[in-house]
């Protein structure tokens, strides 16, 4: 698996095809390739001759990912009409990205001014990034299916630490809701944040690991310093990964909170500064509503943490309270299309409304229940005093006002 990956990534994936001579046609398909400039494009070859002049050439393609249906697709040929040419047709990243180590499915259909015709055998493009000698891991994972992590820097032992923790995650999330993958998985480790940005068209500067979910593909950036994140990065996307899996479907989708909060519960302990937000803002009473995190989170970084924190709480309110088996039936509610009340009332007995009054219940935790007694105590002196004051005032002012009433109705009777 190494040698293959850095020999057809240096070579820029050249395809070799054998001459394909039909007697009824009279078009021979001489070559065929594909060279890959990595992440930029591919430029697809393929030289043919006919007795007549060749017009037209087609390229059709498939791309290996999730589906909803089979689709093909198509890309018409450069060239100019002669009996013998040579064509080509750029795919432009630009337009429809695809993820390091993506296999395209790919055939030629040509043509020619007498209407015979031809079709290629298919033949693969791997869209492998080339500027790097990459190791390889593979291990099995449940169902039958195998895992594989890619690096080019670093010992074994760091590519076997992620792998243990990656096998782990995933154990942990087929306890948790019952998922587990059901194609390849393919996990690609740069060296750098900088490396992996370099591996996308448009990367985010803040892009530290991504899940292309629909390829089974995992594209993330680990120092060897920063190991213990890293590990968490990429349980973190590879159970975004999984669950777009285990979810796929026309018909729904899930809530950003669910997506979200499944992948960091999966990660593990909440991370203390997530903790910290939440904390703060159940003391605050600033938590956000459930139902405004169903839609995609805030780019302000602290409600965009705090919108993290409480997806982890509800995650874990869910799972702690109802357990593994209604996690999977409201995943299985959700991929048929229900609405995000519906699935919770189906499976759960409540709505959107619902679950955030009796998650929020349960959150006054010993600390907090505590600074909230203290500061209702200290409400309750401050009252009294206020009332104390207020009647002493009151007792103060009434005898002042008596004497007053008294001393005027003299002093009018003494008027002439």
């Amino acid at each position: 698996m190494i040698r293959r990956i850095a020999l057809i990534t240096l070579a820029l994936l050249v395809f070799p095809m054998p001459s394909l001579v039909a007697a009824e046609s009279g078009i021979t398909v001489i070559a065929s390739h594909v060279e890959v400039d990595f992440p930029g494009q591919a430029v697809f070859t393929v030289e043919a001759e006919s007795n007549v002049d060749i017009v037209n050439v087609r390229l059709y393609y498939q791309v290996d990912k999730m589906n909803y249906a089979e689709v093909v697709s198509e890309g018409w040929a450069d060239f100019a009409p002669a009996n013998r040419v040579g064509a080509d047709w750029v795919w432009d990243m630009t337009n429809a990205s695809l993820p390091p180590g993506a296999e395209v499915t790919y055939w030629w259909v040509i043509e020619d001014a007498d209407e015979n015709r031809v079709e290629t055998s298919p033949a693969i493009m791997y869209f492998d990034d080339g500027r790097y000698t990459w190791q390889s891991l593979t291990s099995a994972v449940p169902q039958g299916g195998e895992m594989t992590i890619f690096w080019y820097e670093g010992s074994n032992s760091f590519a076997q630490e992620l792998m243990d923790t990656c096998e782990t995650g995933l154990a942990r999330l087929t306890q948790d809701i019952g998922a587990y993958p059901d194609r390849p998985i393919k996990i690609y480790v740069y060296a750098s944040t900088g490396d992996l940005q370099g591996a996308m068209i448009f990367p985010q500067e803040w892009s530290g690991g991504v899940a292309f979910t629909d390829f089974g593909i995992i594209a993330i950036g680990i120092q060897q310093s920063e190991l213990d994140w890293g590990k968490g990065a990429l349980v973190h996307e590879l159970t975004h990964l999984i669950v777009r899996q285990a979810t796929f479907s026309p018909y729904g989708e899930l809530p950003i909170w669910l997506d979200e909060g499944l992948a960091m519960y999966n990660e593990g302990e909440l991370d203390p500064a997530f903790r910290s937000a939440l904390e703060q803002a159940i003391l605050e009473d600033e938590l956000i509503s459930v139902r405004s995190l169903c839609s995609p989170f805030s780019a302000y970084a602290d409600k965009a943490r705090l919108s993290y924190a409480q997806s982890y709480s509800l995650v874990e309110y869910l799972l702690d309270n109802y357990g593994q088996e209604k996690m999977l039936d409201l995943l299985t509610v959700l991929k048929q299309g229900n609405t995000y009340d519906e699935a919770l009332t189906e499976v759960y007995g409540f709505d959107i409304n619902g679950l955030d009054d009796g998650w929020r219940a349960t959150l006054a935790t010993p600390v907090v229940a505590d600074q909230r007694a203290e500061s209702h105590f200290a409400l309750i002196a401050v009252l009294v005093a206020l009332a104390t004051g207020l009647i002493l005032w009151g007792a103060l002012a009434l005898k002042k006002r008596t004497r007053r009433t008294s001393s005027g109705a003299s002093t009018l009777s003494d008027k002439p």
